[in-house]
């Protein structure tokens, strides 16, 4: 999947539906995987003082510049707000750092995965967890599944809708070749086929003219359409749907870190933490889940 952070601070380069910010760049129909490394470790292992970080005293993430909603808040990872930033210092807690030691540098997306060493213990910047990425860098445990959302005009009849049984009557569109077309089919079980489109920019045509009433996408390509794309345009929901996309912290190849951080994030999983999270930045008035 090409970025969704580099289309989105262009503006104008069309992002193909198929994919997210984070998607896979390497190949199709790759599905998340399993992160490299899943080794345990003992608690005591993971204290503050026997982490080895990159700066000494500091635990330094990275990302990519512009940072956007919902993701981070006011271009300004550092504040706390935003789903990423707020996961990020939620991590660095579990991890024994306080706000003030985690400190933030700006990575490249398409250089994050990339092999060799690296100038940050982790980088938060929606990047999928994909085989052929995971054989040049860590993956921690996913943080987030992308869902699938419905995206539609303000003046369409499905703009109002609250439940998936609401949109069933309504005319869908989806990319093909993309995992949106069974997720509708499994979870909105439209009345009649919803028309498949050969790419992003015909999808997204279709609903600018009224040939379809919505179109189905993953939610960050929702985010992003109603951002950048679709003037009027909205999220008439989210809804869970087989065959997310495994978003997953990112360290360098090999890295001691990598049990730690695969603790933090399954405590704060586990916890509830990940879910108020999502919930807090990336559900409610912005994407409410369709049930």
């Amino acid at each position: 999947m090409p970025s969704l952070r580099r289309a989105l601070a262009l503006s104008l380069v069309p992002l193909a539906l198929t994919v997210a910010a984070c998607g896979d760049d390497e190949e199709s129909g790759s599905s998340a995987q399993t992160p490299a490394t899943t080794a345990t470790t003992a608690a005591d292992s993971c204290t503050k003082d026997s982490l080895e970080t990159f700066a000494d005293g500091k635990l330094t993430v990275g990302t990519d510049k512009p940072a956007f909603p919902p993701y981070f808040e006011d271009d300004d990872p550092t504040n706390g707000k935003g789903f990423e930033s707020a996961v990020a210092y939620a991590v660095a807690e579990k991890l024994g750092f306080t706000k003030d030691e985690v400190a933030w540098t700006t990575v490249p997306f398409n250089s994050s995965y990339a092999p060799g060493s690296k100038k940050f213990d982790f980088d938060i910047n929606q990047i999928s967890v994909t085989p052929q990425r995971a054989k040049r860098v860590d993956f921690s445990t996913p943080y987030f599944t992308a869902p699938q959302a419905v995206v539609a005009r303000a003046d369409s009849p499905a703009a109002n809708a609250t439940s998936l049984a609401e949109l069933a009557d309504k005319k869908l569109g989806v990319q093909v070749g993309t995992t949106s077309l069974d997720a509708a089919t499994a979870q909105i079980k439209p009345t009649q086929q919803p028309q498949v489109f050969n790419d992003s920019n015909d999808t997204v045509r279709a609903l600018k003219t009224k040939r379809v009433d919505a179109i189905v996408v993953d939610l960050p390509t929702a985010f992003y359409l109603t951002a950048a794309e679709i003037e009027g345009g909205k999220i008439v929901g989210q809804f869970e749907a087989p065959g997310g996309d495994d978003w997953g912290l990112l360290l360098e190849k090999g890295s001691s870190l990598t049990p730690c951080v695969n603790q933090a994030v399954e405590a704060l999983e586990q916890e509830g933490k990940l879910d108020e999270l999502q919930d807090q930045y990336m559900g409610g008035d912005a994407a409410p889940e369709l049930q």
